[in-house]
Parts: structure tokens; C-alpha cells; sequence
């Protein structure tokens, strides 16, 4: 079970926010950045668990952090942990309440209906209806999808995971094309709807960016590429530069890095 000690404090806001959003410019959406879990919460596993892949998305909340402190614009990151509630799902899916991950079984979120509806009220509603609000009130013009993705999995330890940079995208293919172009062209090992698919896996940005006709690029960094410092500030340098060349190529408007 998680401890006192590690249990982090009952989070007030499902997100935070970096930066300010500006109409017409870049934001950065991360959905699993974060591996807070709510005091009140028991997960029933052990702490350390909360350390790995299966909480949250290693390294996208510095490499986001690095972003914004070095170029004008903003960042809307999940504030709870994917074991807790995974945003990057629809309300109706099995898993938005995970009952396992990567073979370990998680016995805190074996609920009743109305147990897993109010953990849905608690974190997904408000983080969604928030980033629907602030694409309405500031609407970007390029969305940067950050996650990340564990070099290796336990429940399948003989699959090979070789790429640096994963970009994923569903039927608005434009953006993520170029990204991989300016990958391919800066000698990162880039895999095209790998190490996952963006037709299968894409649910925030479906619903957020290719329903308001938001240009947008899914990245997946692997881990023990950002798991550093040094990495971090490589990738936010990449990514960066890669959403300028982006925007150069779709007449997107973003200022250069």
C-alpha cells in the first residue's frame, strides 16, 4: 500500500498550467506528467511503484518545463496520476480507472459504478472541460502532444523498442508527416505510429484538436532518453526547433525559437 510518506497530497486541480496560452501560438498538452496521487486515494501497491513508466510519463513534465522557460509558450499538464485516472482515454473506456498496468494488478481501483463515476468527476471532467476551454478562449495554432514511452515492457520483455521519438497522429497526418521529416533529418531514430499507433491510442487529441480542426503533433519520447537532465534539455531544444520547422512548412505563424 502507499504510505503516508509518499501519497501525495489531494490534488485541488486535475492540471497545472505553465506559461501563458496565446491565441495563435504553441501549447504543449502532456496528460500524464504527472504521478501525484491523491491522499485520500489508495492505490493498494507499493510506492515505489509510483516511480515507473505505469504512473505517469517519465521526463514530459521537464522537457515541457525547459519548453516554456526558453520560448514564448505554454503548457497544460495532467496533475494526477495515470493509475489514479488516465486522461489520455474517453470516459466510457475500461481502463480511464486502470485495474492493471503492465501486468502489475492495482487492487485500489476495483470500484463500485458510482465509485469510478466520481473518480471520473474528480479528474477527468475537469481536466477536459478546462482544455476545452482554453482551446476556445486562446485557440493555438499548433498543439504539441507530449508523452513517453518505457524503453522496455515487463508483460512483454522479448519486444524491441529502438526509437528515440515515437510521433503518432490519427487522420490529420499533415503536421506529424513534416515531424518526422525534421526527425528523420536531425539523425533521431524516429518511429512512424511507433512504438504505438495514433488510430488506437490518440483521445485527448481526437477529441480536442482534430475536432476543432487543430493542427497538432504526438510525440513519444523514450524514457531513458529524458530521464536525465542533459536529455531534457536536448528534446525541449528538438522539440522546439521541430514545431517552428512545422509551422514554417503549414504557414502556422509560430515565432522562431
Amino acid at each position: 500500500m502507499v504510505d503516508n510518506e509518499r501519497a501525495l497530497k489531494v490534488t485541488e486541480q486535475p492540471f497545472r498550467i505553465l506559461g501563458t496560452p496565446e491565441r495563435n501560438g504553441l501549447l504543449i498538452v502532456g496528460d500524464h506528467a504527472s504521478n501525484d496521487v491523491p491522499r485520500d486515494v489508495d492505490l493498494g501497491i507499493q510506492a515505489e511503484e509510483l516511480d515507473r513508466h505505469i504512473a505517469w510519463d517519465i521526463g514530459v513534465a521537464a522537457v515541457a518545463e525547459h519548453i516554456v522557460a526558453n520560448y514564448r509558450c505554454a503548457a497544460f499538464l495532467g496533475n494526477v496520476s495515470r493509475l489514479v485516472t488516465d486522461l489520455n482515454r474517453y470516459p466510457a473506456d475500461a481502463d480511464v480507472v486502470p485495474l492493471q498496468s503492465d501486468g502489475l494488478f492495482i487492487p485500489g481501483n476495483h470500484l463500485s459504478a458510482e465509485e469510478r463515476q466520481a473518480r471520473i468527476e474528480r479528474h477527468f471532467v475537469p481536466y477536459h472541460d478546462k482544455l476545452s476551454y482554453l482551446l476556445q478562449d486562446q485557440r493555438p495554432a499548433l498543439i504539441l502532444s507530449l508523452h513517453s514511452f518505457t524503453p522496455s515492457l515487463a508483460s512483454r520483455p522479448d519486444e524491441l523498442r529502438p526509437w528515440e521519438v515515437g510521433v503518432l497522429y490519427n487522420d490529420a497526418e499533415a503536421p506529424s508527416k513534416h515531424a518526422i521529416s525534421f526527425l528523420d533529418s536531425a539523425g533521431i531514430h524516429v518511429g512512424d505510429q511507433l512504438p504505438y499507433s495514433g488510430k488506437v491510442l490518440n483521445a485527448t487529441m481526437n477529441r480536442h484538436a482534430e475536432a476543432n480542426g487543430i493542427p497538432y503533433i504526438g510525440i513519444e519520447l523514450r524514457q531513458n532518453e529524458v530521464d536525465h537532465r542533459a536529455g531534457q534539455e536536448r528534446f525541449a531544444r528538438i522539440l522546439t526547433e521541430k514545431c517552428h520547422y512545422v509551422s514554417e512548412k503549414l504557414g502556422l505563424g509560430l515565432q522562431k525559437p
